[in-house]
C-alpha cells in the first residue's frame, strides 16, 4: 500500500503558499479601490486554511525522500490541487464565473495554456488580471523543477537523457537538485525582472509591463486586454519575442553559465535547431503576408517573428488574427504549434530534442537499410542514445497522438465542429492556448464551449503538462500494486 502521508504533506505546503500569494492582488485591490478584495480574502483564508491543516495532518509520515509512486502521485497531484484553490478568486469574484469556467481559467494558467474563458478582459478589477498573472508565473517556475528534477528520475517521455546532464555534469558544482531549484528560482526571477523594465521602457504602464512579464517568461499567454498584444505598439511587439526566446531555451544552461560555462547554451543543440526553425518559419511567413495581405516590410516580418515565436513557444499571444492569412499559413501555425521549444524550459508541447531523437533514429535506420551488415548507433548531442531514451521517446509520441485524437473525438461527442474540437485538443494538450476556427481562433476565446467541453480541455492541459506518461502511469493496475 502506498503511503500517501507524504505527498499530503508537500501538496498541503504548496496550497498554503498559494494562500499566502493571493494576498498580494488583495493589495492591489484594496490599492484600486473598488471593493473587490473581500475576494481575496476569503480565497485566501479557505486556501491557506486547507492547506495548513492537510499539511499538518499528513507531518507524522514525513520521511527522507520519496519512492517513484509517491513521486509519481505528488508530480500530478500537484497540479491537481492547486487550480482546484486557484480557481476561487475567479468564482468569489468579479467575475462571478461558474466552477466549471473558473477552474478551467486556474488550470490554463497554472500549465500555462493561456486559453481564457473571460471576456472583457480591460473591465476586470486590477486583483484578478495581477492573479492571472501569478498563476502563470508559478506554473512557469513550477514546470520548470519539475522538468529538471522529478522528469528524468522518472524516466518518462526521454527526459531521462537529461538526468546526467542536470545531475553529474553539475554535480560537482551543485551536488542537490534543492541547490538547483535555487539557482532556477533566481534566475527566473532574473528574467522576469529585466521583463519588467524592458516592458516599461517601451511605454507599458507599471501595472501591464508587471503582469505580461509574468506571462511571458512563464511563455504563458494571458493578457490583460482582450485585444491580447494587439493593444501594444511594436516596440513591446519586439521585447516580447525576446523573452519569449529566452524563456523557451533550456534553464539548466542558464545554471550552467552562471557557474562558469560561458559557452553551454550555444553548443546546445536544442537551441541552435530552435532558434533556426523560428527563423526559417519567420522568413517564410513574413513573405507570404507581405506578397499575399499588404503588409509593409517591417511590419510583415515583426507580426510574422512575434506570431511565430509565441506559437512554437506555447505562450500564446496574438498581435493580429493570424486566422485571416490564409489556408497554408493557418495549416503551418498548426502544426509549429506540436513543435515546442527546448526541454527544461516553461515552453510547453513535444519540445525539440525529440523529434531530434526521433530523426536520429529514423537516419540510423536508413543508413541499416543501405548498408545491412554496418553497425550504426543514433546519437544525441554527439551521445549514443539509450535504448530505453528512444523507446520512452516513441512512446511519448504514440501517447501523444492517441490522446490527440481520443481528447478531439470526445470533444466532436460535445457537439464541436471538426476543426474547433482537432485545434482545442491540440491547443491543450500542447499547452499552446488559442486554437483555430471562429470561436476559439486567435480573435475569439473559449467562453463559448459547452460544460463537457471545459472539463475534458482541463484534463487535457494537465495531462500535455506532465508528459503525459506521468499522468497515464497512476492510471495502471501495476501501478498501485508495486
Amino acid at each position: 500500500m502506498i503511503d500517501l502521508r507524504p505527498v499530503g504533506y508537500v501538496i498541503g505546503i504548496l496550497v498554503a503558499l498559494l494562500g499566502a500569494a493571493m494576498l498580494f492582488p488583495l493589495l492591489v485591490d484594496l490599492a484600486e479601490g473598488r471593493g473587490h478584495w473581500p475576494a481575496f480574502f476569503e480565497s485566501a483564508a479557505i486556501t491557506f486554511g486547507i492547506g495548513v491543516l492537510l499539511s499538518m495532518a499528513c507531518s507524522n509520515g514525513v520521511k527522507a525522500g520519496l519512492s517513484i509512486q509517491q513521486t509519481f502521485l505528488l508530480t500530478t497531484g500537484v497540479w491537481l490541487a492547486l487550480p482546484l484553490f486557484g480557481a476561487l478568486p475567479f468564482l468569489f469574484g468579479a467575475t462571478e464565473a461558474r466552477y466549471v469556467d473558473a477552474f478551467f481559467e486556474a488550470m490554463s494558467g497554472l500549465t500555462t495554456t493561456g486559453a481564457t474563458v473571460f471576456t472583457g478582459l480591460e473591465t476586470l478589477p486590477k486583483g484578478l488580471l495581477l492573479w492571472r498573472g501569478i498563476l502563470q508565473w508559478l506554473g512557469g517556475i513550477g514546470i520548470i523543477v519539475v522538468a529538471m528534477v522529478f522528469l528524468p528520475e522518472l524516466r518518462v517521455g526521454g527526459m531521462q537523457i537529461f538526468k546526467a546532464e542536470a545531475f553529474d555534469t553539475l554535480g560537482k558544482i551543485l551536488p542537490k537538485a534543492t541547490t538547483i531549484s535555487m539557482q532556477i528560482s533566481v534566475i527566473y526571477i532574473s528574467i522576469t525582472m529585466l521583463c519588467i523594465g524592458a516592458y516599461y521602457a517601451v511605454g507599458l504602464s507599471a501595472f501591464d509591463a508587471t503582469v505580461h512579464a509574468m506571462t511571458t517568461v512563464a511563455t504563458g499567454g494571458f493578457s490583460n486586454y482582450d485585444a491580447s498584444f494587439g493593444a501594444f505598439g511594436a516596440g513591446a511587439e519586439y521585447v516580447c519575442v525576446v523573452f519569449m526566446i529566452l524563456a523557451a531555451l533550456p534553464f539548466v544552461r542558464y545554471v550552467q553559465l552562471i557557474n562558469g560555462s560561458f559557452l553551454a547554451i550555444f553548443k546546445d543543440v536544442q537551441v541552435k535547431s530552435f532558434l533556426f526553425i523560428i527563423l526559417i518559419l519567420s522568413v517564410l511567413t513574413a513573405g507570404v503576408v507581405y506578397r499575399n495581405f499588404g503588409f509593409a516590410e517591417e511590419e510583415a516580418i515583426r507580426k510574422a517573428l512575434f506570431n511565430i515565436t509565441s506559437i512554437i513557444s506555447g505562450t500564446g499571444y496574438a498581435s493580429a488574427d493570424y486566422g485571416l492569412w490564409g489556408g497554408f499559413l493557418v495549416t503551418l501555425f498548426f502544426i509549429i504549434g506540436l513543435i515546442g521549444g527546448c526541454a527544461g524550459s516553461t515552453a510547453c508541447s513535444v519540445k525539440i530534442f525529440r523529434y531530434q531523437i526521433v530523426f536520429a533514429s529514423v537516419t540510423t535506420q536508413l543508413r541499416k537499410i543501405r548498408s545491412p551488415n554496418g553497425i550504426f548507433i543514433p546519437r544525441y548531442d554527439g551521445r549514443a542514445i539509450e535504448e530505453d531514451v528512444l523507446s520512452s521517446v516513441m512512446s511519448f509520441f504514440i501517447f501523444f497522438m492517441v490522446t490527440l485524437g481520443v481528447v478531439a473525438i470526445l470533444l466532436g461527442m460535445t457537439g464541436l465542429d471538426l476543426i474547433t474540437s482537432l485545434s482545442a485538443s491540440a491547443a491543450a494538450l500542447a499547452n499552446i492556448g488559442p486554437g483555430l476556427g471562429e470561436h476559439i481562433g486567435p480573435s475569439g476565446n473559449y467562453a463559448g464551449l459547452n460544460d463537457y467541453a471545459k472539463w475534458i480541455l482541463s484534463a487535457a492541459m494537465l495531462i500535455g503538462r506532465l508528459e503525459l506518461l506521468a499522468v497515464f502511469a497512476i492510471l495502471t493496475r501495476q501501478f498501485w500494486r508495486a
